[in-house]
């Protein structure tokens, strides 16, 4: 059965790959993003259009398109994000404002402009992209971290809060994996969007097999969809093994703090 699906920056990373394998199995497919114009590499057949996250006017304005040319939504993908990074005394708060404003906020808007729509159909499916950042928090990307985790809470929030509705709600909490997401990097802390970019081109698996992963997850009704073997050793190593996880974190703040010329046990750094 052909399912209506929305997806936020889906014109290129993981969005795409969402939307190419969704598209590819029969679903009509809504694709927003930045662009003034319909970017190249969608399949044929997808619907775009012009949409930041940030701006409520534009999400208002993609709900009246779904009432008119659909008159409902099966499953939004809440996908469009930044990358941000930098420790706490180096980045700067402008940059902590737009990431909130993205990555936790642009999600909390597509939530709030559907819910009544997916609650009044009693049906349909929200997806929200975290990362395992919202799971584990490393040193160097408190902004980051706390939009991803905001947007893990978010989620369990409204997987209850609208289960009455029979409205499915999962989070997508993968490791880095081979993207563009690098390219939206900005800020002050050089040496943490360095480290950042280099994890993310260095990956070993691709946006095409994490979407794979998390479409069979959003199939399986999953609140929780974790993409790799990474992500799930360093979350249950968090929950049964916190002294484990605690040393480890520890020993990448050192190293961080080395890379950045600073000693932490040199009183005069």
């Amino acid at each position: 059965m052909s399912r209506r699906v929305l997806v936020t920056g889906g014109a290129s990373g993981l969005g795409l790959a969402l939307t190419r394998l969704m598209a590819d199995r029969g679903d009509t497919v809504l694709v927003v993003d930045l662009a003034d114009e319909r970017p190249g590499g969608l399949p044929s057949g997808v619907t775009y259009r012009r949409l930041d996250v940030r701006s409520q006017q534009d999400w208002d304005a993609a709900f009246a398109w779904v009432r008119e040319h659909w008159g409902r939504l099966d499953v939004l993908v809440n996908n469009a994000g930044v990358a941000t990074g930098g420790r706490i005394d180096v980045e700067a708060m402008s940059d902590w404002e737009r990431v909130v404003d993205v990555n936790l906020l642009g999600v909390a808007r597509g939530c709030h402009t559907f819910a009544g729509l997916l609650k009044a159909q009693r049906s349909g499916h929200i997806v929200n992209v975290a990362s395992l950042a919202g799971l584990v928090h490393g040193p160097g990307m408190s902004s980051y971290n706390a939009t991803k985790a905001g947007v893990v809470a978010l989620s369990e929030t409204l997987s209850f809060e609208l289960a009455p509705w029979h409205v499915d709600v999962s989070v997508v909490c993968p490791a880095f994996f081979r993207t563009n997401l690098h390219a939206s990097f900005a800020g002050k802390d050089a040496a943490m969007q360095e480290a950042g970019m280099r994890l993310i081109t260095q990956a070993t698996v691709d946006a095409d097999h994490v979407a794979a992963i998390v479409l069979k997850g959003v199939d399986a009704r999953k609140r929780v969809i974790l993409t790799d073997r990474l992500g799930r050793r360093a979350w249950y190593s968090k929950r049964l093994a916190r002294p484990l996880y605690d040393r480890m974190l520890t020993a990448q703040a050192r190293r961080l703090a080395r890379r950045a010329g600073a000693d932490p046990d040199d009183l005069s750094s």
